[in-house]
């Protein structure tokens, strides 16, 4: 198979580049385009030979694009326009100006590029974007399949549901429902080709649930007995991998210390942490939030595994300060690193981020990226 050229919009961290570096399929990046100077630093660590446009999409003109002569398009558009717990502008918000652009100039580039695949949250999938998007592909004569996926159908232990779009030129013949089932062997449950029905909203800044919640009788944390069930039922899914694969094999005593949960989120967040083992099979999704909110923005490891997390949860709610914390503090409670959180992404052991990121900034960019193992599927549908 002949080099693909690839051009790579919304270029973030490079996921999408990794994506196809693992996928491998033969191709190369002709240009990275993102206008957040804190990813394209960590990009350019990266990717330091690869063309990276520091500019708006809109600020390309159609000779621009046609110069570059690409064969496909990898692109994750701003999901904040289409998550359910924002305010859903849709093709209203200005954040969608860019996608909007590129579906005008599409028609008219002097070539068609062949592939083309998109990433988005789930809730685009009912947006008048989608809508506008699917028309103009079937007008350029694309063929296209789209599916929601999460990093568990691959065997990653960490929930991230996503829309996928996957389009070719006509002249190309797109995978079908069988072979998008031998990438995905393990859709769970919330995970499907066919759209799922949206799902209801929870507190701002949390990532989608994968299923409902459904009421009942609430436990020793902030959970129903439905929760707890969910839970046991994805860490008895022996098709996931455990936790303890992804985590970094030896972290030094003073190196774990910085990623404590400090003493006063630990009395005022206890009860809402989504807390994990390193034999847990699942993990909730790491939003741009994480290390800096607790609720919603993804899992916590339990360091110390001789107490059990029960006997610090029941009754602690009649505890004084004093003891409630001496309890937590028994648990070794701590964030996952970034290069934790990146290896539950997919990224490989060669991605790293420069000196002058901070922590911070790290989750966030993380946050903002994508699932480089689930990309890498897609794409080796698409091309072989």
């Amino acid at each position: 198979m002949e080099s693909v050229r690839v051009l790579e919009l919304y270029s973030g961290i490079g996921g999408m580049h990794y994506a196809l570096k693992e996928s491998g399929v033969p191709g190369q990046v002709v240009a990275a385009v993102d206008i957040n100077t804190t990813t394209n630093q960590i990009y350019r660590h990266n990717f330091p030979d690869t063309p990276l446009w520091n500019k708006t999409i809109e600020g390309i003109t159609l000779d621009d694009f046609n110069k570059l002569s690409f064969d496909m398009i990898l692109m994750s558009p701003p999901c904040q326009p289409f998550t359910r717990i924002g305010l859903q502008g849709d093709i209203q918000d200005p954040r969608t100006k860019s996608l909007l652009y590129i579906l005008d100039l599409l028609p008219r580039l002097s070539r068609l590029p062949r592939f083309i695949l998109l990433e988005n949250v789930k809730g685009f999938e009912t947006s008048s974007a989608r809508e506008l998007l699917v028309k103009t592909l079937t007008e350029c004569g694309y063929t296209f399949q789209e599916i929601m996926v999460s990093p568990t159908s691959v065997g990653i232990p960490n929930s991230r549901l996503r829309y996928f779009l996957i389009a070719k030129t006509a002249t190309e013949t797109l995978s079908t429902q069988t072979k998008i089932s031998e990438a995905f062997p393990h859709l769970a449950k919330g995970d499907s080709s066919e759209l799922p029905p949206v799902l209801g909203p929870t507190h701002p800044g949390a990532c989608r649930p994968e299923e409902d919640v459904q009421q009942g009788p609430v436990l020793y944390k902030l959970e129903t007995a439905t929760d707890a069930q969910r839970k046991m039922n994805q860490n008895n899914d022996l098709s996931v991998r455990q936790i303890q694969d992804f985590l970094e094999p030896q972290m030094e005593e003073e190196n774990s210390e910085r990623y404590l949960l400090p003493p006063k989120t630990l009395l005022r967040y206890a009860v809402l942490l989504d807390i994990v083992q390193p034999t847990c099979r699942r993990s909730v999704c790491f939003t741009k939030g994480y290390g800096r909110y607790v609720e919603g923005t993804g899992s916590v490891l339990q360091g110390c595994m001789e107490t059990e997390m029960e006997s610090v949860f029941t009754g602690l709610d009649q505890c004084s300060e004093e003891e409630k914390l001496e309890r937590l503090r028994k648990l070794k409670l701590r964030y996952f690193t970034p290069r934790e959180v990146a290896n539950l992404m997919g990224f490989p052991q060669s991605f790293s981020f420069p000196e002058q990121i901070s922590t911070r900034q790290q989750y966030k960019a993380l946050g903002n990226s994508l699932n480089v193992e689930v990309v890498a599927r897609l794409l080796r549908l698409l091309l072989f």
